[in-house]
């Protein structure tokens, strides 16, 4: 996992941390984790830009609502993860990042992205769940090389055709959002593996056995009047679902999706690392 400054920043108490950071940092390794999660954090601290050879950046559950633009220094981040903060816009330096793999931004105030998050070319997986979208954001379809997309708990009520020029898009997340059918567009993204549209609003459910590469759809939780007929392997959980063991169908949610513990920041940096490698 690699060097992990957790014992010299993240056990820190909070009103020293930033302290800490204007120090001499000279001996710290530079290749290296940084996890500053639940730290009550305010303001960010400028000294972590002196790692210019950063990869991953844990800043989760803290008071951050804006980042400096020396953020722009840390060329070589793949991982930052922003979720649980106050932010209402993605700050323009993150899209400088042009590194980045992983971006957690669930659990803020965000209702809408800049069009400069498509210079985030490498980008392939993106946390938007649990912020203030009503639309849907289009920049989103030009991260070309994304494969995992977290749309949980927010106001969508469809999503765009253009949705569909995402070849790379394995996995998506739409649960507890307004959907009144199944977004047509997902029906024509054969490459699919993972569809989630759990507690939305949809009576009925098109055939999916032309999905060829869906390997789960989680449908649980709406007001449908049938289950989605799907191809041979294929794991439903949902009403009406197959069943062999008579296992209920809460408990194989938490076999088919990552648990909402997994999607909060009382989650170690150590599971982190072990979600994102399998990315």
């Amino acid at each position: 996992m690699g060097n992990v400054i957790r014992g010299a920043v993240a056990l820190i108490p909070s009103d020293r941390c930033e302290r800490f950071l204007v120090g001499d940092l000279k001996e710290m390794p530079h290749d290296c984790t940084i996890d500053l999660c639940s730290r009550h954090l305010h303001r960010f601290p400028l000294r972590v830009c002196a790692f210019r050879d950063l990869v991953k950046l844990y800043l989760s559950n803290n008071n951050l609502n804006s980042l400096p633009s020396q953020l722009s220094n840390l060329e070589k981040l793949q991982i930052l993860a922003l979720d649980f903060n106050s932010f209402v816009e993605l700050p323009l330096v993150v899209c400088s990042l042009r590194q980045l793999s992983i971006l957690y931004l669930g659990n803020n105030q965000i209702a809408k992205l800049p069009k400069d998050l498509s210079q985030l070319s490498g980008l392939k997986t993106l946390w938007l769940d649990n912020n203030c979208f009503t639309k849907f954001p289009p920049v989103v379809c030009k991260l070309y090389n994304l494969k995992t997309l977290h749309l949980g708990y927010n106001q969508f009520r469809s999503l765009p055709a253009e949705l569909s020029r995402l070849k790379e898009l394995r996995s998506v997340w739409l649960s507890a959002n307004v959907l009144n059918k199944f977004p047509p567009v997902l029906l024509e993204m054969h490459w699919l593996e993972v569809i989630d549209v759990d507690r939305n609003h949809i009576q009925y459910f098109p055939p999916l056995v032309h999905l060829t590469g869906l390997k789960v759809i989680i449908y649980d939780h709406n007001p449908c009047f049938n289950a989605p007929l799907v191809g041979e392997g294929v794991k439903r959980v949902g009403r009406w679902a197959d069943s062999p063991d008579d296992v209920d169908d809460e408990s194989e949610r938490k076999t088919a999706e990552l648990s909402i513990e997994e999607k909060t920041t009382e989650v170690s940096t150590e599971v982190r690392e072990q979600l994102s490698e399998n990315v």
